[in-house]
Order: structure tokens, then sequence, then C-alpha cells
């Protein structure tokens, strides 16, 4: 929870739990460490994707849901650019890497530019290995983040010698980030419909890929 001024409070926590188990409850934990009434809101940011396919639609159906019970506006922000808001290093390349399953991992680069964080690959879904060597080939000082990075790269393969993984407390998303992004489109006046927002999945879900080899006749 955040406003222009400050990070009014914000709960961050790695564990084997799912959204479905956590969300709710760390919404109405956050709003009272802030000692925030849901009436005095004000705008609601969240994370569209690209990411996990079933908590994407969880996360964004609760904030839908207390947009519009709570008749506020809501905007969505790039899971990978919350990533990258971590590092404002200018001249720092910043590698935004999640979970495309398959040794497959969504990456987008970026960059600070004049205060500005600009896109420099623009999002697809890469295998890892073809990530790292892209890396190296830019020659640029380079952090990796997401949990891919977390967990399939970091002490498991070896780096060129101008990439890092970034440090536990910086390398998973933030809600801080979310909050911060959200604000600025809101103070920009990018409002989203939230009758008709959808997460950004890039690509399709194993389950529909395996329907239409079952059903090939109903692709057509």
């Amino acid at each position: 929870m955040a406003s222009a001024d400050k990070l009014a409070a914000e709960l961050t926590m790695q564990a084997k739990l799912t959204h479905s188990e956590t969300l709710m409850p760390h919404i109405k934990e956050v709003l009272r460490m802030a000692n925030v009434r849901k009436e005095q809101l004000e705008g609601i940011a969240v994370s569209i994707g690209p990411g996990s396919f079933t908590g994407l639609r969880i996360g964004l159906a609760a904030a839908k849901a207390m947009a519009y019970a709570l008749d506020l506006p809501i905007v969505g922000v790039s899971t990978l650019k919350a990533l990258a808001y971590h590092y404002p290093v200018p001249g720092l390349r910043i590698v935004s890497l999640l979970d495309a399953q398959k040794g497959n991992a969504y990456r987008e680069s970026y960059e600070w530019e004049k205060g500005t964080l600009t896109v420099v690959n623009p999002v697809e879904v890469l295998p890892i290995a073809e990530i790292l060597a892209e890396c190296a080939e830019s020659g640029r000082e380079t952090v990796l983040l997401g949990d891919i990075a977390a967990r399939r790269i970091r002490g498991k393969v070896d780096l060129p010698a101008n990439v890092t993984v970034a440090p536990a407390h910086l390398v998973m998303p933030r809600a801080a980030c979310v909050a911060m992004l959200g604000l600025q489109e809101l103070a920009a006046g990018h409002i989203d419909n939230v009758m008709n927002m959808e997460p950004v999945y890039i690509r399709r879900s194993e389950a529909e890929v395996l329907w239409e080899k079952r059903h090939p006749e109903a692709a057509k």
C-alpha cells in the first residue's frame, strides 16, 4: 500500500502457499498495518502478468472485485516491469525472467534512462540458455531477476562475466513496485476497464494445448 510520498505497508513472503490461501488474509493484514480502512483507498494496482495462469486469474479477480465493490479506478501493471523497477541503476541492463515451463522463460530487458524505465528487449518466451547467451553478447553489465533467476540459474549454471543474479531480497516480485508503478499510471490518467481487464499470458496454457491435440477437429 502506497501513496505518492511513501510506502505505507507491504507484506512479503516466499512460502509454498497458494494465492487462494493467502491473498485475502494478506490484504486485510496490510490494511490493518497501514491503519487504513478500505473505504479510504483511492485506487488499485494489480500485477497482470505474464506468469502463473492460475495465480494471475486469482489475483486479478480479487483486484477487480475490490475495485468494482468500492468504485475505485484500477490499473494493471506488467509483472516483468515491476521486477525491473527494483533496480533504479543507470547504465545497468535489467533482465526480468519468469517461468514459462519446459526450460523456457518470459524475458523482458530494461534500462533506466534519465529516470525512466525503458524497454530494451520486448517480452518473449525463450530458452534459458538462449537468454544467457543474449546477455553475454550484449556486453553490458546485467542483473537477472525473477523466479527463474532464483531457482534455475543462481548456483546452477555458469554465468557470463558481465551477468549476475539479484540478491534474495530483490530477486522476486514486490507489491511495493507494483504499487509505485500503478501510482504513476493512475496519475497519468491511465485507467483500465474493470469489466474487461484480462491477464497478459503471452502464450497459451498447457491445458489449452493438450485439449487441442486431443480435439483437432474443434481447433479448425
